[in-house]
């Protein structure tokens, strides 16, 4: 679900609040101050969406793949533009097993207080990218490390773009690869985008744990699909507009 919180409030709470609190703020899953966000669909069918941010990476591919091509499932990758144009080869690879790719902005950096220009050229530019791989589907953004605030919901807004968050992010609270099979079961839902990052040299235990984690849901009676095809599901949108 997406609550919406006012636009004076949210600057009054930038003003006021701690380090801590302003990050909660920035990062929260369900909700912005303007634009469409979707953290998880509504929807009574047992399907979730697994999502891969980063990359992409030799290591990362050479890890998911197998296993998500052995069981036959579907998953969307949100790319830095930057390391996707140093490796195209990549994204091929990912199109060619039917995968789904997601702009992740060009340089990953923070993109709380850029300008509507370089905002622009963040997500366009990887667009392009993405386009020059061969993606051919409509291009899902997912802003770096979570984060939004003022300005880049009011871009995304503004060129009509659905800002995709998550609503089980098991690397945020657990470590261990046991663990994060664990969390992920225990709090995924009908509906649920989960987020996972095995594309980096510390993802080890997201790598070890992703084929448990997903016979696990597989036999919890869960189907996966991508982020594209769990909103043409959804029956009450949860990108409600803010206001």
């Amino acid at each position: 679900m997406k609550r919406v919180m006012p636009y004076a409030l949210v600057l009054a709470l930038c003003a006021i609040g701690t380090p801590v609190a302003f990050t909660r703020i920035t990062r929260a899953p369900d909700w912005q101050w303007c634009g469409e966000l979707v953290s998880r669909v509504e929807t009574t069918e047992r399907v979730v969406a697994l999502t891969f941010d980063d990359g992409p990476s030799e290591r990362g591919l050479d890890a998911v793949l197998p296993v998500l091509k052995a069981r036959a499932i579907p998953a969307t990758f949100f790319l830095i533009g930057r390391t996707l144009e140093r490796n195209p080869d990549l994204g091929a690879r990912l199109l060619g097993d039917g995968h789904e790719l997601g702009n992740h902005s060009y340089s990953h950096r923070p993109m709380l207080w850029l300008s509507q220009d370089d905002i622009a050229r963040e997500v366009e530019s990887t667009d392009a990218i993405l386009r020059r791989v061969g993606f051919r589907g409509p291009i899902l953004f997912r802003p770096p490390f979570g984060r939004k605030l003022l300005g880049l919901p009011w871009y995304l807004a503004s060129t009509q773009r659905t800002t995709i968050m998550w609503d089980v992010d098991p690397e945020s609270y657990v470590q261990a690869a046991s663990d994060l099979v664990a969390y992920t079961r225990e709090h995924v839902r009908p509906g649920s985008i989960i987020i996972l990052h095995p594309m980096t040299k510390s993802g080890g235990e997201t790598r070890a744990a992703l084929p448990a984690i997903i016979d696990g849901l597989l036999s919890d009676g869960y189907r996966f699909v991508t982020v594209s095809e769990l909103l043409a599901l959804q029956e009450h949108s949860d990108a409600v507009p803010a206001r």
